[in-house]
């Protein structure tokens, strides 16, 4: 999707405070610069501090990160269908979609705040509910959480969805599993192309349904390294992933 912000008025407002929402766009780059630090001890120590590994139908195993907060229950920085443990040093954030729409809906720009948002805040059948931020551990990236309404199941369908609603996305490749607390899902591993930018990179996503609606977990990343550094996270969540 095309956005024009103007640089009258509010539009350049309203661009900054949706962008802020979940700290940059949806199937583009997840932040505008690295640390200028570099990588810190954290972010090493997070990608071999548990060596756990998740395993899917394919048989692979992949090294999980050591582990931070818990997600999911009531009093959590999110409150979830579902908890899981999320890397050690990552920073989560609860994302309230409707409220954040229905408030940029009553601004002047309306329709312009309207077409970011939808960007942001919505891919298919989902919504955003929260957003952990990679950023504090030195890697450039989130693992978000995206929530659809109950009745919606079906996991392998609503991920299907979820991915031909991101622009350029494409190559992707589907696995069923069972999460650590034995959840079934389904895995998608994807690449995501910009044409203005002429770049690819990967994608990693998986959905379980709940009573409460489908969910959606996605990691993206600046770029195809920022990614693969930001796995072992993605596996500590499917590891560690169960009903609430």
């Amino acid at each position: 999707m095309q956005v024009r912000v103007g640089t009258v008025g509010g539009r350049v407002a309203v661009a900054a405070v949706v962008a802020m929402l979940l700290g940059g766009c949806a199937g583009t780059a997840d932040d505008d610069g690295k640390p200028s630090a570099g990588k810190s001890a954290d972010a090493k120590g997070a990608a071999t501090g548990d060596t756990g590994a998740a395993t899917g139908d394919a048989g692979k195993k992949a090294t999980t990160a050591a582990r931070g907060a818990t997600l999911g229950p009531a009093g959590s920085a999110c409150e979830l269908p579902v908890s899981f443990d999320t890397a050690k040093g990552w920073k989560p954030k609860a994302v309230d979609a409707e409220k954040e729409l229905a408030q940029l809906s009553k601004g002047e720009d309306a329709d312009l705040a309207g077409e970011l948002a939808a960007a942001m805040l919505r891919q298919g059948p989902v919504t955003a509910a929260c957003e952990i931020d990679a950023k504090p551990s030195g890697t450039i990236g989130f693992l978000r959480v995206w929530k659809g309404k109950p009745g919606d199941a079906d996991a392998g369908g609503v991920l299907r969805a979820f991915v031909a609603a991101e622009e350029g996305a494409g190559k992707a490749e589907y696995h069923s599993f069972k999460t650590g607390g034995g959840v079934p899902a389904v895995e998608v591993e994807y690449v995501s192309t910009n044409k203005a930018l002429e770049e690819t990179k990967k994608e990693s996503a998986f959905a379980v349904g709940t009573p409460d609606g489908p969910v959606v977990l996605h990691l993206g990343g600046m770029d195809t390294q920022e990614h693969e550094e930001m796995l072992p996270a993605f596996e500590l969540a499917k590891r560690t992933l169960k009903l609430s």
